[in-house]
């Protein structure tokens, strides 16, 4: 498979792993109608802060949970005039590239500087992403062939999905250099495509809702007892020497008639299965009868519609009808978004790989387009479906929290959607340089972390549910404990081991220091992790 290759690759190819945990600290949680309320830890989330430093942080909860990414990353284009700066020249990615390239970033093009900044975000991305999970991500010409190529290494050729084109625009730029561009790209990629039917994991489309003019086609011209129906095509695309047994005469029983099928496009059905379709009544000769056959597709069968690439604006909007309804829920200040996706377009995106209580993710929320999105889609069939938007700019909690606030309580003339959502910042890093606990962190928050280290599963278990406060939880045939005080040297010891009640065939405990002979550890399959030395770094 081709890779890629520009200057800093050999810095960023691993650097996901290098980021520091950082907590999230919770600032508030928004239940509508200006009320505030505790936080839902499993509950919509909207993080400010860096997204490559806040998708390290969803790791411990949301490694391998997230059904559906959508991101719409700066494109590269050179525009430094918009509240999002879509330019890899903004000072905080420039920061970021000098702490991490390093001098040579000082002679990176603008091209090497964007694959720099979204390499590492891809990786994460794929690590939260769900087997059956799928990631939608926006672009233009610019950052295309680049993203395509990194994307095929990152995920996987074999992953790769399609290419959808939107059209963004509703007419052509009259000052146009050389063509008017009127369209994006999504590039969709699968974390496991499914290989065949009996797969049981991997990314399923959901088909495309039939709507009242798809519909309208469906008749009954026959009276047929099992209600409507659509006459298809009786013939494949496959010709007479790929599929000999489909190259035969047809007899239509009105007539007379022999009829054979072209040799380059043979009959679907076998003669075997023709005649079951004719013993089924399956099969529709033309209004009066005399034609070539046809085949009775009925609705009830037909289930949804297949997504095409080629979405139009009256498909999925456009960006011009995204603006109006920015103007509209902020009251007519557009506030400066040159280019937000529509809603129905994040909608369509979603409706294709969440239902019910899925979790779709955006890590560049911008406006907050995906959380409006999932709200409107819960609103309309009652489903408990999750949002989790990262922002890093100074409007995340402005215009991005704030709109999701008037969506959820109305605004203008619209009727609000319900909902609720909690509010974080980026915390402080778990584990600082010197490899030490920061004791700034929330305790539940280092034993979330620690537990997740050891089973790569969210923590499920609070404290005080055994008698033993140090208890994290089991997994499989093994259980955790976290023997860790801030104020004084903890050890694993007769004494703690007496506590321990939980039946297991084998114990992790951490403590600072271990009096337990490595007899005595054998004996009761203990393993013991000395603080902080054996805590793993995410």
């Amino acid at each position: 498979m081709p890779t890629l290759e520009w200057i800093g690759k050999d810095k960023v190819i691993n650097h996901h792993l290098d980021v520091q945990y950082r907590v999230l600290d919770h600032r508030y949680t928004y239940m509508g109608n200006g009320v505030n309320g505790v936080e839902i830890p499993d509950g919509s989330k909207i993080i400010r802060g860096d997204n490559l430093a806040a998708l390290k942080s969803l790791l411990p909860q949301y490694e391998g949970r997230i059904k559906c990414i959508y991101i719409d990353p700066p494109y590269n284009t050179g525009n430094e005039g918009w509240v999002y700066n879509d330019n890899v020249n903004d000072p905080k990615i420039k920061r970021w590239l000098g702490e991490v390239v390093g001098k040579e970033g000082e002679d990176l093009s603008r091209h090497d500087k964007w694959l720099c900044m979204m390499y590492p975000r891809l990786k994460l991305l794929q690590r939260l992403l769900s087997d059956d999970g799928a990631i939608f991500i926006s672009i233009d010409d610019i950052e295309y062939t680049n993203l395509k190529t990194i994307c095929d290494e990152i995920f996987g050729l074999s992953n790769f999905v399609t290419t959808i084109v939107w059209q963004k625009k509703h007419s052509p730029q009259g000052d146009a250099t050389y063509f008017s561009n009127m369209h994006d790209y999504v590039l969709v990629y699968a974390k496991k495509i499914k290989q065949n039917k009996q797969d049981v994991q991997g990314f399923q489309l959901i088909k495309l809702q039939r709507t009242n003019t798809q519909d309208d086609r469906y008749q009954n011209l026959d009276n047929d007892p099992r209600g409507v129906w659509a006459s298809d095509n009786y013939t494949c695309n496959k010709n007479a020497e790929e599929r000999p047994n489909l190259y035969y005469p047809i007899v239509n029983p009105n007539t007379g008639e022999e009829m054979w099928p072209s040799r380059t496009r043979v009959w679907s059905f076998s003669l075997e299965a023709h005649e079951e379709n004719m013993k089924n009544n399956l099969v529709y000769w033309g209004t009066d009868g005399k034609g070539r056959p046809r085949f009775k597709r009925f609705i009830e069968n037909v289930g949804g519609i297949v997504p095409s690439t080629w979405w139009t604006r009256d498909f999925a909007g456009d960006n011009q009808s995204a603006r109006k309804m920015l103007r509209k829920i902020f009251n007519e200040n557009e506030q400066d978004f040159s280019t937000p996706k529509p809603v129905s377009f994040i909608e369509q995106i979603l409706g294709l790989a969440i239902v019910g209580d899925d979790i779709a993710l955006d890590s560049f929320a911008g406006s907050g387009t995906t959380a409006h999105a999932v709200l409107n889609m819960n609103k309309s069939d009652g489903g408990n479906r999750k949002f989790i938007l990262v922002e890093m700019m100074d409007y995340a909690e402005s215009i991005t929290a704030e709109r999701v606030r008037r969506v959820i309580d109305g605004y203008a003339d619209v009727e609000g959607t319900g909902g609720e959502f909690s509010f974080y910042d980026l915390g402080e890093p778990l584990l600082l340089e010197n490899q030490y606990i920061n004791e700034n962190v929330p305790l539940e928050q280092i034993r979330a972390y620690v537990f997740f280290m050891e089973t790569r599963q969210p923590i499920s278990y609070t404290r005080g549910m055994d008698e033993n406060p140090y208890y994290l939880g089991k997994k499989d045939t093994t259980a955790y404990y976290f023997n860790y005080e801030k104020e004084r040297v903890t050890t694993l010891d007769a004494e703690f081991l007496s506590t321990v009640k939980i039946p297991a065939e084998a114990y992790v405990v951490y403590a600072d220091q271990c009096a337990i002979t490595p007899e005595g550890l054998k004996k009761y399959n203990i393993t013991f992790k000395k603080i902080p030395r054996d805590i793993a770094r995410l």
